[in-house]
């Protein structure tokens, strides 16, 4: 089967006679289910007014910094019709990613620091969306319609598709919640010529329950449904520049995403008993991925959404890490301070530096601050240097 990339955009025109209506409906979302996806329903393709509102809102306030997804053309990814022409209706998938991958997992060395990756991004699952929303796809195309694939896609805001197509709610820590299910996974939509029959959107699950709000390590939730990106810790892993620093040690062991909000949510926990899947996602060796030079380091994090694919931001996150997690007694920790220390950008010197200090190197510090460097970063962490961690 072709890939959903194989597909181009607003292709051939409708044909008259192609099929619409709940019987049709009906039919694609058995070839849904049957390539795999979990979870199908049908939004109106109407401008998504409630959630430019919200966007605009974020915006004015100063909550998005820096990020662009689908903050960055609000009229764009709030607008369906603008992207396919003809459109009438945006069918929305969801495929689960809370699997108890554990067990494949390849085994990794007892002692060494090891960071955590988001369950989300474990393995390919948006892949794997893209590939099951390819079939429907090809099926509408074959029927006549127009029809495009987005998922993982700043065009369209899925989880406001995925609430008009009455799949979830949303919780109060923005994610879509399915009945039953929980918030474990990825979304994915077609927008397209066919008319469908649209569903409701279900009624708000959380009641009082506020549980994800206290979970966030940074309170970057700041209010039900509003999450204050300044602060979001799997915001701030991706952004590119130089890691907060108030944040630093709230990263913990976290190399990619933060799953706290979700493993709080009661939905996702009754679930993942019934389901029998843990708690935790995947976990990377920090400094076997520190000693990789940068074409080795993206080919392991090939799947991560990296900042210009710029290795320089996926150290400095290994790097906090081992400030964290790394015991200054392991030469290879130290070695791999240092090595970072003498990095030809000045982003990751700085970071080292800040490890270094966290984990006790004072050696490592004086050299620093006797090499004559000159770069407004590395200075500015000389200034701010973290205490020694409090478990050295």
């Amino acid at each position: 089967m072709p890939s959903a990339d194989a597909f181009p955009r607003n292709p051939r025109a409708v044909e008259p006679s192609a099929p619409s209506g709940s019987v049709y409906w009906d039919l694609l979302r058995e070839v849904a289910l049957g390539a795999g996806l979990d979870v199908v329903g049908v939004a109106p393709a109407a401008p998504m007014m409630r959630a430019r509102a919200a966007i605009e809102d974020r915006i004015a306030r100063d909550l998005v910094n820096g990020m662009r997804f689908t903050f960055l053309r609000p009229g764009r990814s709030t607008t369906p019709a603008d992207l396919v022409e003809g459109a009438r209706s945006v069918i929305v998938a969801m495929l689960p990613y809370a699997h108890d991958d554990t067990a494949a997992e390849s085994p990794l060395a007892p002692g060494r620091p090891l960071a955590e990756v988001a369950r989300y991004a474990g393995r390919d699952h948006v892949g794997e969306l893209k590939r099951a929303l390819g079939t429907v796809t090809a099926r509408l195309r074959r029927d006549g319609h127009r029809a495009t694939v987005f998922a993982d896609d700043n065009a369209i805001v899925d989880r406001e598709a995925a609430w008009l197509s009455g799949l979830g709610w949303f919780g109060k820590n923005a994610n879509i919640l399915v009945p039953g299910r929980g918030s474990w996974f990825v979304i994915g939509c077609i927008v397209t010529t066919a008319d469908l029959p649209v569903a409701r959107p279900v009624e708000d699950g959380c009641g009082t329950c506020v549980r994800c709000l206290p979970a966030c390590p940074t309170g970057a939730i700041t209010e039900p449904g509003v999450i204050d990106a300044r602060r979001c810790l799997s915001w701030l892993l991706q952004k590119p520049g130089v890691f907060a620093r108030e944040h630093r040690v709230a990263l913990g062991a976290r190399i990619y995403g933060c799953d706290d909000c979700q493993t709080a949510c009661p939905v996702n926990r009754r679930h993942a008993e019934v389901a029998g899947v843990g708690r935790e996602g995947s976990r990377v060796d920090v400094l076997e991925l520190l000693a990789l030079d940068d074409a080795a380091l993206d080919a392991v994090v090939d799947r991560w959404w990296v900042e210009s694919r710029d290795m320089a931001w996926v150290r400095r996150n290994l790097l906090i890490v081992l400030g964290n997690i790394g015991d200054p007694r392991d030469p290879g920790v130290r070695a791999a301070v240092e090595t970072h220390l003498v990095h030809s950008r000045p982003e990751v010197r700085a970071h080292a530096l800040w490890a270094a200090a966290r984990l006790g190197l004072t050696a490592a510090v004086a050299g620093i601050r006797d090499s004559g460097e000159r770069a407004p970063e590395v200075l500015e962490e000389l200034t701010h240097l973290p205490p020694l961690r409090p478990d050295l």
